[in-house]
């Protein structure tokens, strides 16, 4: 049981980190269960203080990341369709990975200045400014869960490689 519940919490670590680039999944919350069920293993011992300060982590980070792209378009003074914009670029770089890792960067800037320009065709470079703050505020969030859920993967190897010959007996 021990090993189904580390490679399940493993699957979950990679699903997290995935889930930091994509907006449907929520990355950090993801790679939070992958940490619990390896605390549910007899082998690792309960650590509740770490599992509460590592959920508190994943579930800020997780609000976060729907207030900082808010705050950077509003600061930048852009829209809401600046943001979807944003989230929409992200979803072609990933479904139509044409520019290869730049496009990560590349569309989901130009899904904001798409969005802004629908929404403010007039004046262009307030567009272009709120498409950039729109675009700041995104990367911000999304580094901010890819960081998360790294850091949790490494507990997780960590965890994992120091109790493996426990989770890995079959006594």
């Amino acid at each position: 049981m021990d090993i189904a519940l580390t490679l399940i919490g493993l699957i979950l670590m990679l699903i997290g980190i995935i889930g930091s680039f994509l907006p449907v999944l929520p990355g950090p919350p993801l790679s939070w269960v992958g940490l619990l069920l390896l605390h549910l293993t007899k082998a690792v011992p309960d650590n509740w203080w770490f599992l509460g300060i590592t959920l508190a982590i994943a579930l800020t980070v997780t609000v976060l990341d729907y207030v900082i792209p808010a705050a950077g378009t509003k600061k930048f003074g852009g829209s809401k369709a600046g943001m979807w914009g944003s989230i929409i670029g992200l979803l072609v770089a990933i479904i139509f990975p044409v520019l290869g890792p730049f496009g990560i960067i590349i569309w989901p800037f130009v899904g904001a200045l798409v969005g802004e320009l629908s929404q403010n065709s007039k004046d262009q470079k307030k567009a272009w400014k709120a498409a950039f703050g729109s675009f700041i505020g995104f990367l911000t969030g999304t580094f901010l869960k890819f960081l998360i859920a790294v850091i949790y993967a490494g507990l997780f190897i960590w965890k994992a490689i120091e109790y493996s010959p426990e989770i890995f007996s079959f006594s």
